[in-house]
């Protein structure tokens, strides 16, 4: 049987409500563990009402922000995924319709939901509810509509891990092209329970916080070639502010973002960072183009809040490629 689809994108999907208070009404802390890194903190006043500024409602989860981007990007594009049977779960359902994804996956009872408090310097911190998302089981799919040319991987937990597998077996059975974006959720577990899926990995995603998680430390350079080790042959570390670095057919590339970006919300960026150097890659665009291309899609969605706002069509993002000078190097 041929391919149905160009994509499947297999995660979980969340109502998002992002809360912005007055940065007045917060605090940064900055606490130690003994020799751990130091961490920062944000702090509210106990026993306070906080007067929120602005709230949005969005659609967020790594699954559908993936399988939005892969549509817009003009690839035939499927979502699998576990969606409540509650009110949060029809607008799920409505976004998929508005951008032409085809849902394949099951019913659940509470869709999940987070509050994204965005209140300090530009970054954030997410409560989430995982809902349904963790309870997808692989027996209940339909295996017949599961035909791609490539399947990408996002993070889940629970039950939802062990069905993530069983997907990532079927795909290769397939002989499509696996990618595979682990979250600080699986990656601070170790290899172990993400070891079978790694193997079938074609290209990892991950920044490198959670690559550090995954192969140690030491130099990014020698931890992308430890995780190519376990089975991925292109290894893709974003570093924030500081770049990228990949590895792809045994040569190192590195590139820097521009010295002056917009950040106003950083949720999605990885998301759309993954989705956008996949599905580059499905184009058959140079890895160098794919690369920047990924970091200009990111770059869009961390410019505004939400993170499908704003996610770049095929032609939107040839166009910004093309007057992009920025160079994905590779290292001697």
């Amino acid at each position: 049987m041929g391919a149905i689809f160009d994509i499947i994108t297999v995660g979980s999907n969340v109502v998002d409500v992002f809360v912005k208070t007055d940065p007045e009404e917060s605090d940064l802390i900055t606490i130690r563990h003994g020799r751990l890194p130091q961490e920062e903190l944000v702090a509210y006043p106990l026993g306070t009402k906080i007067i929120i500024k602005q709230i949005e409602f969005q659609i967020g989860g790594g699954g559908t922000n993936t399988a939005v981007s892969f549509s817009r990007l003009g690839l035939k594009t499927g979502y699998l995924g576990k969606i409540g049977e509650d009110e949060n779960g029809l607008k799920v359902f409505k976004l998929l319709k508005d951008e032409d994804v085809v849902f394949l996956g099951t019913l659940g009872k509470q869709n999940g939901y987070s509050v994204i408090l965005d209140s300090v310097g530009e970054d954030r911190t997410i409560l989430t509810y995982k809902g349904c998302n963790d309870e997808l089981t692989f027996k209940e799919l339909k295996k017949e509509k599961l035909q791609a040319k490539a399947y990408y991987l996002c993070s889940m937990v629970g039950t939802s891990l062990k069905t993530l597998g069983k997907v990532a077996e079927h795909a290769k059975k397939q002989k499509a092209l696996v990618a595979f974006n682990p979250s600080t959720y699986l990656t601070k577990q170790g290899v172990k329970p993400i070891q079978a899926i790694l193997a079938r990995t074609d290209v990892l995603i991950l920044n490198d916080e959670e690559a550090k998680e995954l192969g140690g430390f030491g130099d990014l350079d020698g931890l992308a070639k430890r995780l190519s080790a376990l089975g991925p042959k292109t290894v893709v570390i974003t570093r924030g502010s500081k770049g990228v670095l990949a590895l792809h057919e045994k040569a190192i590339y590195a590139a820097a973002p521009p010295k002056h970006l917009t950040i106003h919300e950083t949720t999605g960026a990885g998301d759309a960072f993954g989705s956008a150097l996949l599905a580059a890659m499905l184009h058959k665009k140079p890895f160098t183009t794919a690369v920047k291309m990924a970091m200009i899609n990111a770059e869009s969605v961390i410019a505004h809040y939400g993170a499908k706002n704003i996610l770049l069509t095929k032609e939107e993002l040839e166009r910004r490629a093309s007057a992009d000078k920025r160079r994905v190097a590779k290292k001697k």
